[in-house]
């Protein structure tokens, strides 16, 4: 498939996919699609998350909406309601999805947001200030000259490092989104 004009670069292709069910949308192949969604989500596993909210996060993230519901993400990935349920529950903790009513209906839909990864990335700001938090009293307890309280202080200095560098980093990520994708 060729880029348009308007894909993004590096963005091949620029429509996602329906999943293993059904026909895939834009002319695309179902069972391609699905195997995309599990190695993605064999990806994501490996670098730590857990096995089910990994596939639901690369089905949201592969269809064309970046929104299903439960039912549809069960039908997918060929799931049950609970481990939906609980996938959706990590995912929305960690800020990689939203929850959403579909509009005249109880039914919620979950949505992987455009800004997911920052979203994500930044909420980890809290965590680190309270690591920061107890590695300074590590410093202090253990007494900044013993070899365990240069560790710790060591560790310290390499969490404040971090944290500038991803806050600079995330502001030039801004700037280069709305660049090369347009004011979100």
């Amino acid at each position: 498939m060729s880029e348009s004009a308007e894909t993004p670069p590096g963005v091949a292709g620029a429509t996602g996919a329906t999943g293993a069910t059904g026909a895939a949308g834009g002319g695309r192949d179902a069972e391609a699609v699905s195997k995309f969604v599990e190695s993605f989500a064999a990806q994501l596993v490996e670098a730590g998350m857990q096995r089910m909210p990994s596939r639901v996060f690369a089905a949201l993230l592969s269809s064309d909406e970046g929104a299903l519901t439960s039912a549809e993400l069960g039908e997918r990935l060929r799931i049950s309601p609970a481990a939906v349920s609980g996938a959706v529950r990590y995912l929305a903790q960690t800020h990689m999805v939203a929850r959403e009513r579909e509009p005249g209906s109880r039914r919620e839909r979950y949505r992987v947001r455009g800004d997911q990864w920052y979203e994500a990335l930044t909420s980890r700001e809290a965590l680190i200030k309270r690591w920061e938090g107890a590695l300074r009293e590590g410093v202090t307890s253990l007494g900044p000259e013993t070899p365990a309280g240069r560790r710790m202080a060591e560790t310290l200095a390499f969490f404040e490092f971090v944290e500038g560098e991803i806050a600079e980093m995330m502001e030039r990520w801004r700037v280069h989104r709305e660049r090369t994708f347009g004011t979100p």
